[in-house]
């Protein structure tokens, strides 16, 4: 397994992303740009990329906050976030810095198939490859993992361009059904390709083995273990232009 920081700018500042592959599959796999939770780039975060590696994919995870700028981990989460989330066009240019840097990445060394891009993101990261749909991005499919869903600057029709999963769990106090309903209707109103997968019971964050704090955050094993496949497949359609 191959890791690697990747050190690149945003309108003069420094960020760091993380590229990781497996150098026996690297040479024509699918490039997944990977967003992380609002913790930004950590050593979990890195093993799930890792994680993703072994199962065929070039992964990048994006640095959404810049280089030495992340959380420490003992901030309010909604708190920390709230300056990025109320300015849409300073999230969407990050990740598609973030998204062209992976492309980049990948070209140099010779390895992935960059007409085989897709992006997967988790809490904040969730909201931030849905905003890389949202953009226009040329990915063909974003995976919102128990995301952030609000935005204050909707898709417009027909620009999004890939196609878009929320898997989502039905008692997450962080983007209720309200706000399920809001990006349903957003992503009608674009025309996009969409779907959500609503699982009952589980709350925030049921990627995490952390997360033990229902009915807030709770890890939930099975969501997880369907959430990923799903994903995968949703993904492959994309790819094969079945969705």
């Amino acid at each position: 397994m191959k890791t690697e920081k990747i050190a690149y700018s945003i309108q003069g500042a420094a960020y760091e992303g993380v590229l990781a592959y497996d150098e026996t599959k690297a040479a024509s796999a699918p490039l997944l740009l990977m967003a992380p939770n609002w913790l930004g780039i950590t050593s979990a975060a890195i093993d799930v990329a890792q994680d993703f590696a072994q199962r065929g994919y070039v992964v990048f995870l994006a640095d959404m906050y810049g280089a030495g700028k992340g959380p420490k981990g003992d901030e309010v989460p909604m708190e920390f976030l709230a300056p990025l989330l109320s300015q849409p066009e300073e999230t969407r240019a990050r990740i598609n810095v973030a998204f062209d840097t992976m492309t980049a990445a990948a070209k140099a060394r010779g390895i992935g198939d960059a007409s085989r891009r897709a992006a997967m993101g988790y809490c904040f990261g969730g909201a931030n490859v849905i905003d890389l749909a949202r953009s226009g991005a040329d990915v063909a499919a974003v995976v919102s993992m128990h995301g952030s869903l609000q935005t204050s600057a909707p898709a417009k029709p027909g620009e999004v361009k890939a196609a878009v999963l929320a898997i989502h769990g039905a008692d997450d106090p962080i983007a209720p059904k309200k706000e399920r309903d809001q990006l349903e209707e957003e992503m009608r109103q674009a025309g996009a390709r969409w779907a959500i997968f609503c699982v009952g019971n589980v709350y925030h964050s049921f990627t995490d083995p952390q997360a033990n704090q229902p009915p807030f955050v709770a890890y939930s094993e099975s969501t997880t273990r369907y959430g990923y496949a799903l994903a995968q497949m949703f993904i492959a359609d994309a790819f094969a232009d079945k969705i």
